[in-house]
């Protein structure tokens, strides 16, 4: 089976582009994150005629994932236990849950397709919402992993950190003054993966490669990226992954949004892998 999370930026916008590739690329799953409309608002006739079925969660112009997959999706949930919720200017227990997390499982995998709160800034109440957020998503992903560690398990998404200092391209992101790499977001990363879940791409791709550049300055050209979308998967889903591969080329071209695709091939269950040769990054 053939896994893949995108930041879409806006699907109505590019819905065409999205099908395309998924159908060039042959994907099974596709964890969508940024559909920026509500579910009756998704083009699911553009997906249905290329053999999708899709799922989606969204609330209005921001935020929203969705799911599509050519296989039967099943168990749908939108939100995990004690996500919390965000309201500018207010606090308290009753804040309303934003459209940030949207699980089903497909073909016996547990998926989440997942847009982690970007942090705005440093001192800002969406860092300390985005700090909240990733520790109930841990607490949620202990309990997943240790209750039910023979089911395939991941979570897919734009995770808005950049773990490690050759995953930050970008020079205007610095250390004690931007989100995304500071200390407390990737200890927050550190401890959600401790909860039982790995990265199970950087082994398969080479360093430094990114999956976001900001569309302002040239960043692309420059190379002046993020490595911020991951696929996080438990010990049952790490052990059927038998490749992986970041779409670079998905960046050019028209209207493309600023995130690429992550993609990985699970083997079945049995272990009988199909004989996959694609690169590792296109």
């Amino acid at each position: 089976m053939r896994i893949a999370t995108w930041n879409v930026n806006s699907i109505r916008t590019r819905h065409a582009r999205v099908v395309d590739w998924l159908v060039r690329e042959d994907v099974d799953v596709l964890a969508m994150q940024e559909i920026k409309c509500k579910p009756e608002q998704f083009p699911h006739e553009a997906f249905e005629a290329a053999g999708y079925e899709v799922v989606a969660h969204g609330l209005n112009q921001w935020n929203g994932v969705a799911i599509a997959a050519r296989h039967p999706i099943t168990e749908v949930e939108t939100h995990f236990p004690d996500q919390p919720g965000f309201l500018k200017g207010h606090e308290g227990p009753d804040l309303p849950i934003e459209a940030r997390a949207l699980g089903a499982t497909v073909g016996g995998v547990r998926l989440w397709s997942l847009y982690v709160p970007n942090g705005r800034t440093l001192a800002d109440p969406h860092y300390v919402y985005k700090l909240d957020w990733l520790a109930a998503l841990t607490e949620y992903t202990r309990a997943e992993t240790t209750g039910r560690p023979e089911v395939p398990f991941a979570l897919m998404g734009d995770f808005n950190i950049a773990p490690f200092d050759v995953d930050n391209g970008d020079p205007a992101v610095r250390v004690g003054v931007s989100t995304h790499v500071s200390p407390e977001e990737r200890e927050a990363f550190f401890t959600l993966e401790n909860a039982g879940v790995a990265d199970v791409v950087r082994a398969r791709v080479p360093e430094g490669l990114y999956t976001y550049w900001d569309y302002q300055q040239l960043k692309f050209p420059r190379n002046e990226g993020m490595r911020i979308d991951f696929i996080l998967g438990s010990a049952a889903f790490a052990e059927r992954v038998t490749d992986a591969s970041i779409h670079r080329n998905e960046r050019k071209g028209t209207a493309p949004s600023d995130h690429v695709p992550v993609l990985v091939d699970l083997a079945d269950a049995e272990g009988d892998d199909e004989d996959f040769d694609r690169p590792m990054f296109l």
